[in-house]
């Protein structure tokens, strides 16, 4: 399995304090079945700025710990990267890091808005010829509320990346049943576990959550989709559907 969002270096933003507690993170990550993981730290979101040769540094650094341990995990480099409207001067700054510095990047939403610049910002990073995954759009309060939004931008060509721990109500029941109803709408492409600090690279229960209420054929889906995105290959994708509100005693 392939990981494509934590936030697993040490030390750094959400990251785990220590190098050992990022050990012992991907330590279980091995027992889980993961063999990779992309590793990616903040480029600025308010709180936090990553460098992105700082970050390139950092993974060098924990794959070195990871090979004198002999623990079979690759650690690829990557940044999630907060929408902001001058964000194209970034990317022609060459300050964006992409996963695994491919094609793909992940663009992370304000927590309570969709920023009306957005389908613009990703209609040019796709003329420049990057791709944006959105993660965790699930969470965002606008689209909790006008799920349709992130309907027109996959429809325009980005991608989207929800995390394990929603399918798994860690974020409460509304994000769990937002994250089902994104799926039946082909509006998902990609689950990731988006691991902070202390917490377990969730993926295998992830996995698990979408085969009980899919099939494996799921799951392939969503795997083959995150090997694709670290070799900077074609995502497999469906037409994507409008978000339909379920009838409540035959009245919408």
């Amino acid at each position: 399995m392939i990981d494509i969002h934590t936030h697993i270096l040490p030390s750094v933003d959400e990251g785990p304090s220590t190098m050992e507690h990022s050990i012992k993170m991907t330590e279980k990550a091995v027992k889980d079945g993961i063999q990779t993981v992309v590793a990616a730290p903040h480029h600025n979101n308010g709180s936090h700025v990553n460098d992105k040769n700082t970050i390139l540094t950092q993974v060098r650094e924990l794959n070195r710990e990871l090979e004198e341990r002999d623990i079979p995990l690759t650690v690829l480099p990557g940044q999630e990267t907060r929408a902001y409207e001058d964000l194209g001067q970034a990317f022609q700054k060459d300050e964006i890091l992409t996963v695994n510095e491919r094609d793909y990047v992940l663009i992370e939403l304000p927590r309570d808005h969709v920023p009306g610049y957005l389908n613009t910002l990703l209609f040019n990073m796709q003329v420049e010829g990057y791709q944006p995954i959105i993660v965790h759009p699930e969470r965002n309060e606008q689209i909790i509320e006008q799920p349709n939004l992130l309907y027109s931008l996959v429809k325009n060509g980005a991608f989207v990346q929800i995390t394990a721990g929603s399918l798994l109500g860690k974020h409460g029941s509304k994000v769990k049943k937002l994250s089902h109803q994104l799926i039946d709408a082909n509006l998902v492409h990609l689950v990731a576990s988006g691991a902070q600090k202390h917490q377990e690279l969730n993926l295998k229960d992830g996995y698990r959550e979408i085969k009980k209420h899919y099939d494996q054929s799921m799951v392939y889906y969503f795997s083959e989709n995150a090997q694709y995105v670290v070799e900077g290959q074609a995502l497999a994708t469906a037409p994507p559907q409008r978000v339909k509100k379920k009838k409540v005693l035959g009245i919408f």
